[in-house]
């Protein structure tokens, strides 16, 4: 009988091994290290996301038992104290320029013209307890962390993460983040700040957002609207000239407002500088920003950012990162194959399979009937 690898195995094998060891060279990661190394420090979180272990401890347990098989894709047991010290002191970066290489590694398949290209911007937050206090604290008695992020919707991905504490503010993070010239970017009220709308104005970006409900627009011209629809109004004008402590408003060209009506009753005020899409386009582009929450949600409910293996700043950031790599090795691997089309469905056979010699190709069997499809993705205002 031909030897068949590990589901673990077969997901590994998509990460560039040569350019990770090189990157562990430059980042002195596996300096003064003799015995739990960089790649199998990966192995081990990697392990605790796709498993879906609750912790270091299970983490820890179920690298053990998994022993044989585990030698086999490149880890080993380890224990727990040895991985807790790795997570306070391996330095985060390595994952992060991992997480980069295999994003375009993953991307490659969805290039497309930049004109066409959509990103979705927001921050998600992960409550801590008060053992991370001493990073993570919000108020008296709150902790926890954000995570920021740029999505793309047709690729189904991150391109860009970044980790805070709660406390600093969405734009701090937005004003930092790389900004492709020419692409659009739609976010919600947490990015509301004119200086910041103005630089991406100034790449030739787009941007689709929303007023606060108290400010102005000085009305240049009125344009006409479809009957019947969800669209209220649809004119053309000027923020307010001057902000707080008579500062010039950097944002000082013709904005476009569109006021659509929601879930049959609310209003929203759509702001945008794009003075020539339709306003049904503007309308449905801030729709869309409904992706990145249902990405939220698939990433807390299916891998592991709601329990950490340490409260260091460190080890957040080590196993944030370790899960935004195990989507991407999800997605690639998702893509070698045909008959399990829903992501859900996918990382679930992934789960009760990650040990066992079997082909990612064949995680059902053949006389199974394909997982029922996913229903039709409905967008929602948000």
């Amino acid at each position: 009988m031909p030897h068949q690898d590990s589901v673990l195995r077969q997901l590994l094998k998509h990460i560039p091994w040569t350019a990770f060891d090189r990157l562990v060279t430059t980042h002195a990661a596996d300096e003064g290290v003799r015995r739990f190394d960089s790649r199998q420090h990966l192995i081990a979180l990697l392990y605790g996301q796709l498993s879906g272990a609750g912790g270091l401890r299970a983490t820890v347990c179920g690298l053990e038992s998994q022993q044989a098989r585990l030698y086999h894709a490149g880890g080993k047991s380890v224990a727990r104290s040895t991985m807790s010290d790795a997570n306070k002191s391996r330095p985060p970066a390595l994952l992060n320029d991992l997480f980069s290489l295999l994003l375009h590694q993953a991307s490659r398949p969805t290039r497309r013209k930049l004109a066409e290209t959509t990103y979705l911007i927001d921050a998600t937050p992960l409550p801590l307890d008060t053992r991370s206090a001493d990073w993570s604290r919000f108020s008296h008695d709150v902790c926890g962390a954000k995570l920021h992020v740029i999505y793309d919707p047709q690729g189904d991905r991150p391109i860009y993460a970044a980790l805070t504490p709660a406390r600093v503010n969405d734009v701090t993070v937005a004003q930092q983040m790389p900004i492709e010239p020419g692409a659009t970017y739609v976010f919600d009220l947490g990015y509301y700040d004119y200086a910041w709308w103005a630089s991406l104005d100034a790449k030739g970006c787009r941007l689709v957002t929303r007023f606060k409900t108290n400010t102005p627009l000085e009305l240049i011209r009125e344009l006409e609207i479809p009957a019947g629809g969800d669209i209220l109004s649809d004119r053309i004008g000027l923020l307010p000239r001057r902000q707080t402590k008579n500062r010039r408003n950097p944002m000082g060209g013709p904005v476009r407002e569109v006021r659509v009506r929601i879930e049959g009753k609310r209003e929203l005020r759509l702001l945008s500088n794009d003075l020539d899409a339709s306003a049904q386009e503007i309308a449905d582009l801030y729709k869309r920003r409904w992706r990145i929450e249902l990405f939220f949600r698939w990433l807390k409910q299916n891998l592991r950012i709601r329990k950490f293996v340490g409260t260091s700043e460190n080890a957040v950031r080590l196993q944030i990162a370790a899960a935004l790599i195990a989507f991407l090795l999800l997605r690639l691997a998702q893509a070698t194959q045909t008959r399990i089309t829903s992501p859900l469905a996918f990382v679930r056979l992934v789960r009760d399979n990650l040990m066992r010699r079997r082909s990612i190709a064949d995680l059902l069997p053949a006389d199974d009937p394909p997982p029922s499809q996913s229903p039709q993705l409905t967008l929602k205002w948000c």
